[in-house]
């Protein structure tokens, strides 16, 4: 006599039709379950309920495809629902003034070809010290997240056109799952940093 099981991904119910070892109910959640086994991303950003899809053009959208908010709490889901829709072409996180979050992004920095980070970034790399950095979705960018008071984002543009952002609050930002380096899965203070940026 068959047993209920439910799906290891989504919690609903299995076929009647999977096989006796199946842990999911279907492809997209094999493929869910699959990504998720191989994350990186700190614990203290995939437990929050503030993660949104993003289109190709960066505009955020919920799970269900439609248009996002970085400001409306209806809008965003959880971790687990925002990896496993399908809309869009990946997931964003959103900043909120409900904690201290806050994300380093830095443009222009990195070398795809190479790894090889532009000075001025590896020297912003190096004082953030022992957080979670990951690569950017242009693959030539870094984000580097970590906790500080940032209220008020701030974009400060270097002379050689580069720029540097920092954001806490009201924004999304893309995210890639792609660790730079061998960086922790852990949000360090970033106050210091982020204090030569907001000044």
């Amino acid at each position: 006599m068959r047993t209920e099981r439910t799906c290891t991904w989504c919690e609903g119910d299995m076929p009647l039709t999977a096989r006796a070892g199946a842990k999911t109910c279907s492809t997209r959640c094999r493929v869910a379950l699959h990504r998720a086994s191989k994350n990186v991303l700190p614990i203290e950003l995939t437990t929050r309920d503030r993660w949104v899809r993003r289109s190709f053009t960066k505009v955020p959208l919920t799970i269900g495809d439609m248009p996002a908010s970085s400001t409306d709490p209806r809008t965003w889901s959880s971790y687990k629902g925002a990896s496993a829709s399908s809309a869009g072409v990946g997931l964003g996180f959103v900043l909120s003034d409900v904690d201290d979050i806050v994300c380093i992004d830095l443009d222009h920095c990195l070398n795809p070809l190479t790894g090889r980070l532009a000075p001025w970034a590896a020297a912003i790399v190096r004082d953030a010290g022992t957080t979670y950095v990951e690569v950017s979705p242009s693959g030539d960018g870094l984000h580097i997240w970590g906790r500080a008071d940032v209220r008020q984002g701030r974009r400060i543009r270097r002379p050689d056109g580069t720029a540097v952002e920092v954001y806490g609050t009201g924004r999304y930002i893309a995210m890639t799952g792609r660790r730079h380096g061998s960086c922790p899965s852990i949000l360090a203070d970033l106050s210091a940093v982020v204090s030569k940026f907001t000044a």
